[in-house]
């Protein structure tokens, strides 16, 4: 069954991987983006952080080095400035995101993306 489902994908992180597998599991096919190689535009990240909910430092990983390097913990940014550094590193952006049926989860756990299909 292919579907209009995509998955924000980091082939190297677990979590990410089981929801691939879970999805087609499912009998979904989705569309995978390495969102390694290419990162969301910082408009498309900004729709994605309405649809999920959240604020931007909410979807950022920050553990990350480019965290600390960017002092992206400074409470004066703005959400624009958090954005731009997701789509400037994208490593920063926590993984994986679907999208279906015009709504938006995170994959943790792998099963929290079965509520939007």
């Amino acid at each position: 069954m292919t579907d209009d489902i995509t998955i924000y994908h980091n082939p190297r992180c677990s979590k990410s991987r089981a929801t691939l597998e879970l999805l087609r599991a499912q009998g979904y096919e989705p569309h995978i983006i390495d969102y390694l190689k290419e990162p969301p535009g910082e408009k498309e990240l900004a729709a994605i952080l309405k649809l999920l909910g959240l604020q931007p430092r909410e979807l950022m990983r920050r553990k990350e080095t480019e965290y600390r390097q960017e002092d992206l913990d400074n409470p004066g940014l703005k959400d624009r400035d958090l954005i731009r550094a997701m789509h400037r590193h994208p490593r920063l952006i926590e993984r994986p995101i679907v999208l279906a049926n015009g709504k938006a989860a995170l994959g943790r756990p792998p099963e929290a993306v079965l509520k939007i299909l």
